[in-house]
């Protein structure tokens, strides 16, 4: 089977929430798996577009349909607007989308001169488990990062998530050791350990390739 000319959608990197006009909340998400995924996707033949949250990314993707996002309200927007109009056949959400937000958002900027702020975090809505909710016979691979988890812990996190979100793949990590470490499930199936994130991508490719 061929991956030639079917449109793949990727995100990547981090996603902000803000706390007022001026802070945000942040992870330490680099969106290098989102680069190296869209990079071997575009070399095979695939229409690749890649939502990309905040940073200064180092490198060209040329021939990759980019579009960038900085907020967790963007991110869902672009998700969506994808979804609905462009006729995928898999979705990588590798993106590490926040998981809390403010549940009031200050429209100025809080001083700096006060002793302390108090802010109440509430859930943001989980994107991941709306990835098939325009087309059911999509592909959909998430990824789960769990920091310091061994094997155990990461196979029952994947398990976990493939079942909540109605995935058909799980890319399970962690930087145990300040190792890169990961495992790839199927329904039936788990593949790995991968240490590092090309080796990773490069079998998800595959797996990916036979299912499409």
């Amino acid at each position: 089977m061929s991956i030639k000319d079917k449109k793949i959608l990727i995100t990547a990197g981090p996603t902000w929430v803000a706390l007022d006009r001026a802070r945000v909340i942040s992870n330490l998400a680099t969106g290098e798996t989102g680069f190296i995924l869209a990079d071997k996707f575009k070399k095979q033949g695939a229409q690749v577009t890649l939502l990309l949250g905040p940073g200064n990314f180092c490198g060209s993707l040329p021939g990759i349909r980019l579009m960038r996002f900085n907020f967790f309200s963007e991110l869902a927007q672009l998700l969506e607007q994808e979804l609905k109009s462009r006729k995928y056949a898999a979705v990588i959400h590798a993106a590490a989308v926040a998981d809390y937000q403010p549940k009031t958002i200050i429209q100025g900027k809080i001083s700096s001169l006060r002793k302390n702020w108090k802010i109440n975090l509430v859930p943001t809505k989980k994107l991941i488990k709306n990835l098939k909710a325009y087309r059911k016979d999509l592909t959909a691979v998430g990824f789960k990062f769990e920091p310091d988890a061994n094997k155990a812990k990461l196979i029952v996190r994947a398990k976990e998530l493939l079942k909540t979100a109605d995935l058909d793949l799980v890319v399970a990590n962690s930087n145990k050791n300040f190792g890169y470490q990961a495992y790839i499930l199927s329904g039936v199936n788990q593949y790995g350990p991968f240490l590092n994130k090309t080796k990773m991508a490069n079998h998800l490719f595959g797996l990916m390739e036979k299912q499409l």
